[in-house]
Protein backbone atom coordinates (compact mmCIF):
# COMPACT_ATOMS: atom_id res chain seq x y z
CA UNK A 1 0.00 0.00 0.00
CA UNK A 2 2.91 2.36 0.48
CA UNK A 3 3.44 2.61 -3.28
CA UNK A 4 -0.19 3.55 -3.88
CA UNK A 5 -0.06 6.14 -1.11
CA UNK A 6 3.02 7.72 -2.70
CA UNK A 7 1.30 7.69 -6.07
CA UNK A 8 -1.80 9.35 -4.62
CA UNK A 9 0.40 12.01 -3.04
CA UNK A 10 2.12 12.73 -6.34
CA UNK A 11 -1.22 12.94 -8.15
CA UNK A 12 -2.56 15.32 -5.51
CA UNK A 13 0.49 17.59 -5.77
CA UNK A 14 0.45 17.62 -9.57
CA UNK A 15 -3.26 17.43 -10.36
CA UNK A 16 -2.99 20.13 -13.05
CA UNK A 17 -0.35 18.11 -14.93
CA UNK A 18 -2.39 14.93 -14.56
CA UNK A 19 -5.42 16.72 -16.02
CA UNK A 20 -3.32 17.79 -19.02
CA UNK A 21 -2.12 14.20 -19.48
CA UNK A 22 -5.73 12.97 -19.39
CA UNK A 23 -6.64 15.51 -22.10
CA UNK A 24 -3.68 14.49 -24.26
CA UNK A 25 -4.50 10.80 -23.92
CA UNK A 26 -8.12 11.44 -24.90
CA UNK A 27 -7.03 13.53 -27.89
CA UNK A 28 -4.71 10.73 -29.01
CA UNK A 29 -7.52 8.16 -28.81
CA UNK A 30 -9.81 10.50 -30.75
CA UNK A 31 -7.14 10.96 -33.42
CA UNK A 32 -6.44 7.21 -33.76
CA UNK A 33 -10.16 6.35 -33.94
CA UNK A 34 -10.96 9.36 -36.15
CA UNK A 35 -13.40 10.67 -33.54
CA UNK A 36 -15.61 7.60 -33.77
CA UNK A 37 -15.69 7.19 -29.97
CA UNK A 38 -15.30 10.86 -29.00
CA UNK A 39 -18.44 10.87 -26.86
CA UNK A 40 -17.23 7.88 -24.83
CA UNK A 41 -13.70 9.24 -24.56
CA UNK A 42 -15.04 12.52 -23.18
CA UNK A 43 -17.02 10.66 -20.51
CA UNK A 44 -13.92 8.72 -19.48
CA UNK A 45 -11.86 11.92 -19.38
CA UNK A 46 -14.44 13.60 -17.16
CA UNK A 47 -14.56 10.62 -14.81
CA UNK A 48 -10.77 10.48 -14.57
CA UNK A 49 -10.56 14.20 -13.81
CA UNK A 50 -13.22 13.87 -11.11
CA UNK A 51 -11.24 11.01 -9.55
CA UNK A 52 -8.08 13.13 -9.56
CA UNK A 53 -9.94 16.06 -7.98
CA UNK A 54 -11.48 13.81 -5.33
CA UNK A 55 -8.07 12.36 -4.51
CA UNK A 56 -6.49 15.83 -4.32
CA UNK A 57 -9.15 17.03 -1.87
CA UNK A 58 -8.97 13.91 0.31
CA UNK A 59 -7.10 14.13 3.61
CA UNK A 60 -3.98 11.97 3.82
CA UNK A 61 -4.39 8.63 5.57
CA UNK A 62 -2.30 8.18 8.72
CA UNK A 63 0.21 5.32 8.44
CA UNK A 64 -1.61 3.31 11.12
CA UNK A 65 -4.75 3.21 8.95
CA UNK A 66 -3.17 2.50 5.56
CA UNK A 67 -4.07 -1.17 5.74
CA UNK A 68 -7.76 -0.32 5.95
CA UNK A 69 -8.02 -1.39 9.57
CA UNK A 70 -9.65 0.72 12.23
CA UNK A 71 -7.20 2.51 14.52
CA UNK A 72 -6.63 1.10 17.96
CA UNK A 73 -8.36 3.23 20.59
CA UNK A 74 -6.15 5.36 22.79
CA UNK A 75 -6.28 4.63 26.54
CA UNK A 76 -8.10 7.20 28.68
CA UNK A 77 -5.92 9.95 30.11
CA UNK A 78 -4.34 9.08 33.44
CA UNK A 79 -4.29 5.35 32.75
CA UNK A 80 -0.87 3.81 33.43
CA UNK A 81 0.66 2.05 30.42
CA UNK A 82 0.19 -1.70 30.35
CA UNK A 83 3.22 -3.94 30.63
CA UNK A 84 3.48 -6.95 28.33
CA UNK A 85 2.69 -10.27 30.01
CA UNK A 86 5.64 -12.19 31.39
CA UNK A 87 6.18 -15.91 31.43
CA UNK A 88 5.72 -17.67 34.79
CA UNK A 89 8.91 -18.58 36.56
CA UNK A 90 10.24 -22.06 35.93
CA UNK A 91 12.02 -24.08 38.59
Amino acid sequence: MAFLDKLKGLVAKNSDKVDMAIDKAGDLVDKKTQGKYAQHVNKVQDAAKKAVDANANQAPVPPAQQSGQAPTPAPPPGTPPQQPPTAPPTS
